[in-house]
């Protein structure tokens, strides 16, 4: 039977006293961890969210009704308990902040009873994450989930209050906003009022925080949610947390220098990790060159080699056709794995396939210094003896090619590089290595329409000595985009902003955009831009990867509270639900369901 906390106040929470509360009088309430009934001696642990703390109800020093109350509870059961602090009498327990004290209870109180919870509350849980999603509200008791829960909220408060102190203004931009077609899919709401018209849920502030700009705001920020229809992946969200801002009269390093400085002190603050500042910069192009990817883990070495001249005059076709159709010869050196099985290194050949490669060429040199190969036939010693020179090969190194087209080299080598270390146990998850990426290309060329599209978006400002490019070879624009990564993750990004009216007009042209469709999609701005716009620039982070990695979880639904899964379901609530057909007809829609 539930009782009432009528006259009792929480004093502390459990893991708050330590030996310096002995002796005082204390509230605590929380939930039971567990309880263990010795005969007169029962042992309660209350546990909330700042840990567990100890009662100790002892024939002689407690009352017997309140024995007999602690013998009957049961795990997860919401207690109240008021008791003196006294020093352990058993063994202290090191493994607990209040493992050197006890409370001796004068009055215990059940506040709510429990049913058997279906999977124990307890940290490191092992029940799948289907069940855990479905009883979230059982899930984030954990200690580690409230722990990442507490992390989140001091990142988001830190930022917030160092985002002031540098000047910035928190704006809310609207939810509901008219939907732009470039970029991801927009999640589209019907309009009651406007029939057949819909807003969407905005993919990030970004039209909104552009206009504060024009508007003389000078430096606006926002935690902001944002909203994306995307394709299935494991660790996606349709909505998702953005730390955003934008600055006014700013060039690419101020908006380097305020984010160098914000990261700084979050890694300090919260993991008491210096991040040493400048963080290093490194241009797109050597990004890809260096590690086949533009969100580089510099934790480990395993660079890429690029060998195309090396190889050059190799008979061997495949070498010989990749160059011949534009493309390079590149390879990773995997230092001590020349013994590499061969049954795993098709795994590695399969694992290549996957990101676009025909195959994978290798050459694994023994401890001997004899060497096997899936080409040697068709090399002579001498090019064999270069090839390895050039990789800088040793006896015990496995060397891995590919050869295709820049793109798919990159890729291939670049997945393999990570895959390699994650074999080898290269990637400590204590290390916090720190990148900025910059001079993106502007556009990138999409097979599938035909056209360049924005490689950022379209309000990216081009780098001003490449403007000359922009109608003989649009692809050799660079822009003044920059991304900052963490440990081979981007954890945010952004530009510097095009605010000059036939900047903007010129891009829109080499994206294929008629005036009249530019107008039409970003009318607003672009009327915007006539009465006098700043230079400006912006950043935005993802909170959800950032906190992940901070946490060192796999993923990021574990530092979301509600998250969805895989599907874009929520398994605790059964969204998305069908609706009644009153608010359909309210809507003026109708349901066409496909048939099986």
């Amino acid at each position: 039977m539930a009782e009432s906390m009528q006259g009792l106040k929480r004093t502390h929470r459990c893991a708050e006293l330590s030996v310096a509360n002995i002796g005082e009088t204390v509230t605590i309430m929380g939930w039971v961890q567990k309880n263990r009934n010795k005969g007169g001696l029962v042992f309660v642990d209350v546990r909330d969210r700042s840990g567990i703390i100890q009662v100790v109800c002892e024939e002689g020093k407690t009352a017997v009704e309140i024995i007999e109350k602690a013998a009957r509870l049961r795990s997860e059961y919401v207690v109240a308990v008021v008791g003196k602090v006294g020093k352990r009498s058993g063994a202290v327990n090191e493994n607990l902040a209040t493992g050197e004290i006890e409370i001796i209870p004068e009055e215990l109180r059940v506040l709510s009873e429990s049913e058997t919870p279906p999977f124990p509350i307890e940290e490191d849980c092992k029940t799948k994450e289907e069940i855990r999603l479905k009883y979230r509200y059982l899930d984030l008791r954990r200690p580690d989930m409230q722990k990442n829960l507490m992390m989140r909220s001091k990142v988001a408060t830190l930022t917030r209050q160092f985002l002031a102190d540098e000047g910035f203004m928190e704006i809310e931009t609207p939810i509901l906003i008219g939907s732009t077609p470039e970029g991801a899919r927009d999640y589209l709401v019907p309009s009651r009022i406007h029939q057949g018209h819909f807003y969407a849920l905005p993919q990030s502030p970004q039209l909104f925080k552009q206009i504060l700009m024009c508007s003389g705001c000078d430096r606006y920020f926002q935690i902001a949610k944002c909203f994306r229809d995307e394709d299935l992946r494991a660790d996606r969200q349709p909505e998702f947390t953005q730390i955003d801002m934008e600055l006014s009269f700013v060039d690419v390093d101020d908006v380097l220098d305020v984010n160098e400085r914000l990261l700084a002190k979050l890694f300090k603050e919260v993991l008491e990790l210096e991040v040493s500042l400048p963080i290093p910069r490194m241009t797109w192009q050597e990004a890809m060159d260096r590690y086949g990817s533009d969100k580089p883990d510099t934790r480990f070495g395993m660079e890429l080699t690029d060998v195309t001249e090396t190889v050059r005059d190799s008979e061997f076709v495949v070498f010989k056709g990749a160059i011949e159709n534009g493309g390079t010869v590149r390879g990773i050196n995997a230092k001590g794995q020349g013994a590499m099985p061969r049954k795993k290194i098709d795994k590695l050949v399969d694992f290549a396939k996957d990101y676009g490669a025909k195959g994978l060429a290798y050459v694994a040199i023994q401890e001997d210094g004899s060497v096997k190969s899936s080409f040697a036939k068709f090399m002579s010693e001498e090019e064999m003896a270069a090839l390895i020179k050039a990789m800088d090969g040793e006896n015990g190194d496995l060397l891995l090619f590919a050869a295709d087209k820049n793109k798919v080299v990159w890729d291939v080598l670049g997945a393999l590089r990570l895959e390699l270390a994650r074999q080898m146990e290269l990637l400590d998850k204590g290390e916090y290595k720190f990148l900025w990426v910059t001079e993106f290309p502007l556009l990138e060329w999409s097979e599938e329409q035909n056209r360049y599209t924005a490689m950022h978006h379209p309000f990216t400002m081009p780098m001003e000595e490449d403007l000359q490019y922009i109608d003989s070879d649009p692809g050799r624009v660079r822009a003044k985009a920059y991304d900052i990564v963490l440990n081979g993750n981007e954890i945010g990004g952004g530009s510097v902003r095009i605010f000059n009216p036939e900047i903007q007009s010129k891009m829109f042209e080499v994206l294929g955009f008629t005036p009249e469709q530019a107008q039409e999609q970003f009318g607003f701005l672009l009327t915007a831009f006539k009465y006098g716009v700043p230079p400006h620039a912006g950043l935005a982070y993802g909170l959800d990867r950032m906190v992940m990695l901070m946490a060192k979880e796999e993923s990021i639904r574990d530092v979301i509270a509600f998250p969805k899964v895989k599907d874009a379901s929520d398994l605790m609530t059964e969204a998305p639900t069908p609706v009644d057909e009153k608010q359909l007809e309210e809507l003026g829609i109708t349901v066409k369901v496909e048939e099986e």
